[in-house]
Formats: C-alpha cells, sequence, structure tokens
C-alpha cells in the first residue's frame, strides 16, 4: 500500500470514527452515572472548586479536561450545560484514539494500522461508550498513549518518549484508579514477551539482530536509569497535579489510594453488578432477545484471534515486529482473564482489553493480506472482509441512534428510560403555569439509588430537595410537586391526601418514580395544554 492511499484511507477511517461519535449526542437520556459526573463537575465549574471523592467515584480527569471545552462553549453554570457539551469530550478521545494508532509504526504493519483504525471507527462499543460521559474511554486512549509511547523509546530510547510515557501513565491514574489492574497487566506483557525471547535465545542458540525475536532495528536494551526516573517523575507529578486539584487538596492524594481499597471492595461485594466469568465475551460474540435482531462483534473476535495466532509467526508485515504484536497479545489475553475473573461487571469495562482486540483484529487483516502473493486474491480477501466492517458499521449505527435505551441492546446498562423524559418534561410544564415558576417548591423521596438522574434534569429550578423517606421530608403542606419511590408511595400518598395528582413514570428497567403535583395546578397545566392536544 502507498503512503499516499493509506493516508486517505485513514483519514476517511477518522472522519467515520468522528461521525459516529459526535452526531446528535443528545439522542439519549442522559444514563445516572454520567448525572453523576455532571453535577460534580458543575461545582467546578461555577465555584472552580473540586475535591476528589475516593467513594464510588473515579479520577478528576473527566473533569478537568471537560473544562476547556464547557469554557469554548460559552457555558459557565451547571443550568447552562447541555448534554453535548459533556459527551464531546469523551466523543473526541475517542475519535482521538485513532491517531495514536500511528504511533505504533513498526510495530504494526501499516496494513494492520489501517484496519485497526477502521474497526475502531465502526465499532459498536467503542462508538457507544464515546457518547457516555464518564471516564472509560478516556482510561483507553491514554493506555494507548502509554502503550505508543512505551513502543516509540524501545526504538528510539529517546528521554521525550520516556516522559510522554510517564505523562500517560499518570493520566491513567487520574482517570481510574482501578488502572493499576492495566499497569500490572502491561508489566505481565512484557515479562512474557522477554520469556519467550528467552526461550527462542536457548531453542536456536542466537537471537539474530533483525530477528523474528527483537525489535526490527536493533537488539533491545533495558532503560537507563535516567529515563527510568524519568518516567516514574512525570507520572507522578501528573497524577499527584490532578488528585490533589493543583495542590488545592492534599488530601486527595491520599485519598487516590483508598479509592483502590474500596474499588477492589467493591469487586469482592458486586451485589447488582455480579455477572458470570463469560460476560464480557458472551457481550460480543453473541446477544439476542426474544423477537430482537441478533447482535455480535464475532466478525472482529476472529480476526483477533487470526492476528493473535500470527503473533507467535516470524513475519509481521512490513514495517512490523511480530514482538510488539506478541506484546499486545499478552496484554489482551491477561487483562481479560483479570476482568473476567472479578465479579462486579459492567460492559464498558470491557474496554482495555477490547483495545488490545482491535489491534490484534487489524494484525489479521495484515496476516489475511500478507499470505496472498497475488493482487487478484487480496482484492477477493478485502471484498470479503467489506461485509464484515460494513456490519459493524450498522450493528454501532442502530445501538447509538436507534435503540440507545433499548435493554435489548448488548450495550445498554441500567439506562435511563425515555419514559423518565415524560416526568421532567410534566414538571417542566407545571412550572410554566406556576406563580413561582422555577422557584416552585419540589420533594424527591427516593433512596440515593433511585434518585439519579433527577439532580441533572432539575438543575435549573431553584428550589429541590432530597430525603431518603417521607418521615425524614417532614410536612409536605408547601410542595407543588413532590417524586418518590416506589417504595415511598404510600406513605408520601397519605401525606399529601386528596390535593394532589398522582402518576408513575419509569425510571430504567424495573424502577418507576411516583410524580405527585398539585391539583390546582395539574388542572391550570391541562387548560394549558388542551389547545395543542386538540
Amino acid at each position: 500500500m502507498t503512503k499516499k492511499a493509506f493516508r486517505g484511507l485513514f483519514i476517511c477511517a477518522v472522519l467515520g470514527a468522528l461521525l459516529f461519535r459526535v452526531v446528535r449526542l443528545d439522542v439519549r437520556p442522559i444514563h445516572h452515572d454520567e448525572a453523576n459526573q455532571a453535577v460534580k463537575f458543575g461545582d467546578l465549574l461555577e465555584r472552580g472548586e473540586y475535591r476528589f471523592d475516593p467513594n464510588d467515584h473515579h479520577g478528576p480527569s473527566l473533569y478537568y479536561l471537560t473544562l476547556p471545552v464547557a469554557r469554548v462553549a460559552g457555558e459557565r453554570t451547571l443550568a447552562g450545560l447541555d448534554e453535548t457539551t459533556l459527551r464531546l469530550v469523551p466523543a473526541l478521545f475517542g475519535a482521538g484514539l485513532l491517531l495514536l494508532f500511528l504511533l505504533f509504526a513498526g510495530g504494526l504493519s501499516r496494513e494492520t494500522v489501517l484496519a485497526a483504525a477502521a474497526l475502531a471507527a465502526v465499532s459498536p462499543a467503542m462508538t457507544y461508550y464515546s457518547r457516555f460521559y464518564i471516564q472509560e474511554i478516556l482510561l483507553v486512549f491514554f493506555l494507548a498513549g502509554l502503550v505508543a509511547a512505551g513502543w516509540r523509546y524501545a526504538r528510539t530510547r529517546s528521554a521525550c518518549w520516556a516522559v510522554v510515557a510517564g505523562i500517560s501513565a499518570g493520566m491513567m491514574y487520574a482517570t481510574k484508579e482501578t488502572s493499576v489492574i492495566l499497569f500490572a497487566g502491561l508489566a505481565a506483557a512484557l515479562g512474557l514477551v522477554l520469556l519467550v525471547d528467552r526461550l527462542g535465545k536457548r531453542r536456536d542458540g542466537i537471537v539474530r539482530e533483525g530477528g523474528a525475536w527483537v525489535w526490527r532495528e536493533a537488539r533491545t536494551r533495558p532503560p537507563t536509569a535516567f529515563h527510568i526516573a524519568l518516567f516514574l517523575i512525570a507520572g507522578a507529578v501528573t497524577a499527584v497535579l490532578f488528585y490533589t486539584s493543583f495542590f488545592q487538596n492534599p488530601q486527595g492524594l491520599a485519598d487516590s489510594v483508598r479509592a483502590i481499597a474500596a474499588s477492589f471492595n467493591r469487586a469482592g461485594h458486586p451485589g447488582f453488578h455480579a455477572h458470570p466469568w463469560y460476560y464480557y465475551f458472551q457481550t460480543l460474540a453473541y446477544s439476542k432477545t426474544a423477537g430482537g435482531p441478533v447482535r455480535s462483534e464475532a466478525f472482529l473476535l476472529f480476526l483477533a484471534a487470526a492476528g493473535g495466532i500470527a503473533a507467535f509467526g516470524h513475519e509481521a508485515g512490513k514495517d512490523g515486529s511480530p514482538r510488539f504484536v506478541r506484546f499486545v497479545l499478552f496484554f489482551t489475553v491477561i487483562t481479560a482473564a483479570v476482568y473476567s475473573f472479578i465479579s462486579y461487571k459492567t460492559p464498558w469495562n470491557i474496554l482495555p482489553f477490547y483495545l488490545g482486540l482491535v489491534l490484534l483484529a487489524g494484525n489479521g487483516v495484515g496476516l489475511l493480506l500478507r499470505i496472498s502473493r497475488f493482487r487478484l486474491v487480496k482484492i477477493l480477501i478485502l471484498a470479503a472482509l467489506v461485509p464484515g466492517f460494513v456490519n459493524l458499521a450498522v450493528q454501532a449505527y442502530r445501538a447509538n441512534f436507534i435503540v440507545h435505551s433499548d435493554p435489548a441492546n448488548p450495550y445498554v446498562y441500567a439506562q435511563t428510560s425515555p419514559d423518565f423524559l415524560k416526568l421532567v418534561a410534566a414538571v417542566e410544564n407545571i412550572a410554566a403555569v406556576s406563580p413561582e415558576k422555577k422557584d416552585l417548591l419540589i420533594k424527591v423521596i427516593a433512596p440515593p439509588e433511585e434518585t439519579w438522574p433527577l439532580p441533572w434534569y432539575l438543575r435549573s429550578f431553584g428550589r429541590v430537595g432530597y430525603w431518603t423517606s417521607a418521615e425524614a421530608a417532614g410536612n409536605f403542606g408547601d410542595a407543588i410537586v413532590v417524586i418518590a419511590s416506589v417504595g415511598n408511595v404510600e406513605k408520601v400518598a397519605t401525606a399529601l391526601g386528596d390535593g394532589y395528582q398522582q402518576d408513575f413514570y419509569g425510571l430504567r428497567p424495573d424502577v418507576v418514580l411516583a410524580l405527585f403535583v398539585r391539583r390546582d395546578l395539574w388542572d391550570g397545566y391541562l387548560k394549558s395544554v388542551a389547545p395543542t392536544l386538540r
């Protein structure tokens, strides 16, 4: 493949990635995890305040990286924020991930890089979670940055790349404290590569420069103590800056260590999030509900298996290194095994080892093209692969724009129901006919897990209170709107009496909220919308 053809096709892949990620970012109701992140970012946006919370929160990088985007968008308050601005941050990082693949040159062949970029561009998993205001896609971006910088350092022994690798590692930790699992996976993969090298040397008697068991250009030398120090210092400084809120909260760094313990404790008590060991691979390989279509990324898994097997060959294509591909394979297998072993599972946790699957799948495409000596055969192979790429693109389109909130979508997880938006619309309409407008009093009676994402959707209202029980809320007489969980409905209804209209709305699968509205305002609302209903 010529450089010109590669550049043109790679640009098309990046543009395709952007289209899948940035178009109609507001089409899906905001998830409760997204809402939690958004409200926390609101404190940073409005008051410049951020303190890392080790309890059920991840690292600060997402919030600080959102800040310039919100500023450019002219948004200065939580009430002024919208979903598009927030989700644009992970969307851009998700598309930017493809650009990092270019740094794998010399480790992955040109065809492999292009195929991996095309797969990442249309991947249902990567596109869906690139449109989520959570930390996962940023973690994958910085993971790819660490691997790429480490690879460039291995080839050049440049102090600059050692620093970039350190910053990437620091950003991983500043994104999710559970990145320590990935650090261990990277170290284990490197150790296995060195072990395979040693076994190869014993078998052949010598490891020749330019051979399959070494980097293509030169024998591998261990990094210098100075470069190791640069890597560690860059990583530590990056993590310290973010976790201490740029030295405004020194306690934040110690809290990040506590968060690691909290995460492992949560992994041991998964509760609702407990899933069998094969959950991730089942999600990728085959998903079908009654009456629904089959959803599968088996095409990618097949190519990844082929690319993984090819890693033990002596050829990785022009400008490719079997040793680097083996490193990717070992890392993918190790991290997939660890994440599968942990009972606590959410579908977005698939992404760190999914990155490895994408790179291996790209190598699988490269393998199929390398074993074809004749141009016509290569064209036929490409023609046979096209339907697989198209199928992934169609699945990505449906997952993101058609069934974005449907539980039948394998990437939907405790997603806010579109029915919940009807509750929000009703409250907005009640406020429009209320004398107090958005200063009307709203009381929410629900446990925390059944409260979110209400704080996001009610962010523009001036008087909203949250209680976990009807008793704690006290007197309801001055409340115009009351929102209650099913467990509190009976007590709230008794306390309110007959003066309130009651309706039910779905929050997410198997979770329902009750909306109580003072009857005089409800009647006024019905009169105001009556002309539009005729």
